[in-house]
């Protein structure tokens, strides 16, 4: 079979949608009140899928919005209409997911029979329960917000909706659109607390021959500033593999990732520092425009009687956690959400922070 040209997938699904899957549905149960969008999982739905990306889980396919009622009454019935109705090829791509024997792993195969096809028939409420662990439909709370990987959230507020009939994708996705503002000067302020807590790292490690482990903390000081700037931007930050795509798209890469490239590619510690504190001074730079705070100045600075040079970016945590209102935000520790969390430095020197422990430790206040 003759490779197609490659189609962005959210572009594809559009169509696949209006052309083969509205039809289907008009047919079958005619009047059907339904949404119809591609969100969730998978590269297309933020935007960065190539033609390498339909290897597995790409393709023709989005999900099918019924209510509870009409789900339950018709959902598996549509499925079934779907799988002997749609066509075998859509865009010259096969509608047929065969498995590859991992579990949910499906890629586009030809087939003779039935198609085994990635449209979701499911309802709102189900949906977004199962990705995110609560229902955005209603009042997002602190403990669902703190919670939740910024990956789910970007997967659930970006992708596309291709028809919103029950007119509650529209409302669930404004909802999780962007944090409350106090929760956003919270997590910036974590976001700076963590980097507080390694930029000193860069040198000591240089200082006693262990390059190694410079290269390593200061690349994890890199991945905190690019974090910290998609944050900045209003910008769910995505896991690792799309971190600097998704960095790429803001307005400061330009500027900023030549010297985050220039980190990374120091062979020596002081040549490292040097450029991670023109990287610190960029990230300030941003913070102070945004006029969250009053100003606090960028330029990097001794750390305390030892020769290393750092921001000190505790300075801009406790500027922004003194702009928070909200006593419930104000009682948090400064773990910050789940993201920030699972590998902050005082969490890695505290063992009894466990599993079981952990989302205690996010939504308790403290003492």
């Amino acid at each position: 079979m003759t490779t197609p040209a490659f189609i962005p997938g959210l572009e594809l699904s559009r169509h696949f949608y209006l052309e083969a899957v509205r039809p289907v549905l008009d047919q079958a149960v005619p009047g059907i009140v339904h949404s119809a969008a591609r969100l969730g999982s998978g590269s297309e739905v933020l935007g960065f899928d190539t033609a390498r990306s339909a290897d597995h889980e790409w393709g023709p396919r989005l999900q099918i919005f019924l209510s509870p009622r009409d789900a339950a009454r018709h959902g598996a019935r549509i499925r079934e209409l779907l799988s002997d109705r749609l066509p075998k090829t859509f865009c010259g791509y096969p509608t047929h997911f065969a498995s590859t024997g991992e579990a949910g792993i499906g890629v586009m195969r030809a087939t003779d029979g039935p198609v085994q096809h990635r449209v979701d028939v499911t309802d709102p409420g189900a949906w977004f329960t199962a990705q995110l662990g609560f229902d955005p439909r209603k009042d997002v709370t602190l403990t669902d917000w703190l919670a939740t990987p910024t990956q789910l959230l970007a997967e659930v507020t970006a992708g596309a909706v291709f028809h919103d009939g029950l007119g509650q994708l529209a409302r669930a996705r404004a909802n999780l659109e962007w944090y409350p503002h106090d929760l956003w000067l919270y997590l910036l302020a974590c976001q700076w607390q963590r980097i507080s807590q390694e930029e000193a790292f860069v040198g000591r490690c240089g200082e006693v021959g262990d390059e190694l482990g410079s290269a390593v903390v200061a690349a994890r000081l890199v991945r905190d500033l690019m974090r910290l700037c998609l944050l900045m931007n209003r910008r769910y930050p995505p896991y690792s593999k799309w971190l600097g795509s998704a960095v790429a798209r803001t307005p400061q890469t330009a500027a900023l990732t030549p010297v985050l490239t220039a980190v990374l590619a120091s062979t020596d510690w002081r040549t490292r520092e040097q450029h991670l504190c023109r990287a610190y001074e960029a990230v300030a730079d941003l913070q102070n425009q945004l006029c969250l705070t009053d100003p606090v100045d960028p330029a990097t600075r001794p750390y305390h009687s030892r020769p290393f040079q750092v921001l000190h970016a505790e300075r801009f945590t406790a500027a922004l956690t003194a702009r928070i209102t909200d006593p419930a935000v104000r009682a948090l520790p400064m773990a910050g959400a789940v993201d920030q969390f699972v590998d902050s430095t005082d969490v890695l020197g505290r063992p009894e922070l466990t599993r079981g422990a952990a989302h205690a430790a996010l939504t308790t206040p403290k003492r």
